[in-house]
């Protein structure tokens, strides 16, 4: 079973820059962190790194808590925000498309967008390009981004927060998508020091656009390391540690998900659970399985047993050395 041996954060203790933590006291559970920075009706952000580095572990936690209401801002979090749907904690989706990218279109998805089951959702629809451009304009300060790719498309009907207008300098049509600001990010990183400062390689997808949008950045890393051991690298630093609100010590917190030089994908885990949840009672059944009557990710990751360590990448390819000398 794998185990946080790190304490909870000590609030008391906490050096904060505005309402940010900047101290080395960001340590805590990640039940902590939920209950702490992600109240009920939440616009949150779960997986930013398209189909890697999905935080799973999060999803479950939030399903485990109760949270209602929330709004999904789904680049790719495969089926993260399907589970989160027929747990009955979501209320809006803002994204492109939810479901399975193993299997096709969520279930729970498609039940709540077609039968409001378990309860109705609003979708704020967008294209995977346009929702990256909303992160970027909110990380940025700017109130919107004008973009040409879903001129002719349906999505300027179907999502009225963007607006059609004219380029000034081309007088060409234009659209302009709004930014988008979400009050929580969940960041799966290979490892972070007890600051938030954190390393993450390979597909980085809209990680950090989205996380400096955000009000708040919830960080579970699959490894804690020594400060130094981020300083001797710090291009690999997308998000620095003082905006960082919680850092979470969660191995394989991205299951069934892979993350580059950790864990691969496990993709019989996608297609089963693609295959039974198409019911409402069996995605209940599945629900109670895997998430609702498990205390924690460790009972999770107990649970996966040798399913999870046949998981576990061993290999070892190393990038080249960088040299950061300056003398």
């Amino acid at each position: 079973m794998i185990l946080n041996p790190y304490p909870k954060i000590d609030l008391s203790r906490t050096i904060r820059l505005g309402d940010k933590p900047i101290s080395s006291h960001k340590l805590t559970s990640l039940a902590e962190a939920i209950a702490a920075f992600v109240p009920d009706g939440a616009a949150i952000v779960l997986g930013a790194a398209l189909e890697n580095a999905v935080p799973f572990a999060a999803t479950h936690e939030l399903i485990r808590q109760g949270r209602r209401d929330l709004n999904m801002i789904a680049p790719i979090s495969d089926i993260s925000t399907d589970m989160l749907i027929g747990a009955g904690c979501v209320a809006e989706v803002t994204g492109a498309w939810v479901g399975n990218v193993s299997g096709g279109m969520g279930h729970n998805f498609r039940r709540a967008a077609e039968h409001c089951l378990p309860n109705p959702i609003k979708i704020n629809d967008y294209s995977n390009f346009t929702l990256g451009m909303a992160f970027f304009a909110g990380a940025y300060g700017l109130p919107y981004v004008p973009v040409k790719s879903i001129l002719g498309s349906d999505i300027l009907k179907s999502n009225p927060k963007i607006k059609l207008a004219e380029d000034p300098f081309s007088g060409e049509p234009v659209a302009l998508v709004p930014a988008l600001k979400p009050d929580v990010t969940f960041l799966v990183v290979q490892r972070a020091d007890r600051d938030g400062n954190a390393h993450i390689w390979g597909s980085t997808g809209l990680t950090q656009e989205a996380s400096i949008a955000a009000s708040k950045i919830i960080v579970l890393a699959d490894e804690i390391v020594a400060p130094e051991v981020i300083a001797s690298d710090p291009s690999r630093v997308l998000v620095p540690g003082f905006v960082v609100d919680a850092v979470c010590h969660v191995p394989a917190a991205c299951h069934p998900a892979p993350l580059i030089g950790k864990w691969r994908r496990d993709n019989a885990f996608f297609h089963d659970y693609h295959k039974e949840t198409r019911d409402p009672e069996d995605f209940a059944r599945w629900c109670a399985e895997w998430v609702r009557d498990l205390p924690d990710h460790a009972a999770y990751c107990s649970k996966l047993g040798s399913q999870l360590e046949d998981l576990r990448i061993l290999g070892n390819a190393p990038a080249a050395a960088a040299n950061y000398a300056i003398a």
